[in-house]
């Protein structure tokens, strides 16, 4: 499969930023599961209708949830991509993203309460797999511009390093949502982790 450099990410206005704001907070109130379609209107200072005509479903608000986040991560590998060493850029990036969550305090109890949906629900299932999908080819491009690969052989030689490093950033994050239950040990163990398969790769761009 090849890598595409770039991946461009529909946009979403600023009514709908809006809207998603509101969201948010009556999931960070109720819960993603206990927050009914009609809480979710009313958060977002709409009606019922109006509501539905732009989210027919929850499954909508995730996929709007994570194409709005998205649009940040674009931004870093776009960093990453434009760096002379990118891979000392993506250490600084993953190190960021250890040191202070991917998604801190109530933001990170609603996307695990999203991740245990997507063991009950398909249709959000799908939705994180391909957002974990997108990531997965920014990293592998990445490690592609540092060894001199091409995007389809970093692909192939490296999607198992990318995954590991998507499940140990995700799974600390979902394990301990809330920073201040973070264990310092435990990041710096990630940490280590992420760096010493970076170094891995980092070794074959040297040998080639």
């Amino acid at each position: 499969m090849a890598v595409a450099a770039e991946i461009t990410l529909p946009s979403l206005d600023a009514r709908s930023v809006e809207i998603l704001a509101g969201i948010r907070r009556a999931f960070e109130e109720k819960g993603f599961d206990g927050a009914s379609m009609q809480d979710l209107a009313r958060a977002a200072g709409m009606s019922v209708g109006n509501f539905y005509r732009y989210f027919p479903s929850k499954a909508a608000i995730v996929e709007a949830f994570i194409t709005h986040d998205l649009v940040e991560v674009e931004s870093e590998f776009a960093a990453v991509r434009a760096s002379e060493n990118p891979l000392d850029q993506l250490r600084a990036a993953l190190e960021r993203k250890v040191r202070h969550g991917i998604c801190d305090g109530d933001d990170g109890k609603l996307w695990a309460e999203i991740q245990a949906a997507a063991q009950r629900k398909p249709e959000i299932r799908a939705i994180s797999l391909r957002m974990e999908e997108l990531i997965l080819r920014h990293l592998t491009h990445a490690f592609a511009l540092a060894t001199g690969l091409s995007a389809e052989e970093a692909f192939k030689r490296y999607q198992a390093q990318a995954k590991l490093m998507i499940l140990l950033i995700k799974g600390l994050a979902m394990q301990t949502p809330d920073p201040a239950d973070r264990d310092p040990a435990l990041m710096n163990l990630v940490l280590r982790t992420l760096n010493r398969t970076l170094d891995e790769i980092a070794s074959d761009a040297a040998k080639g």
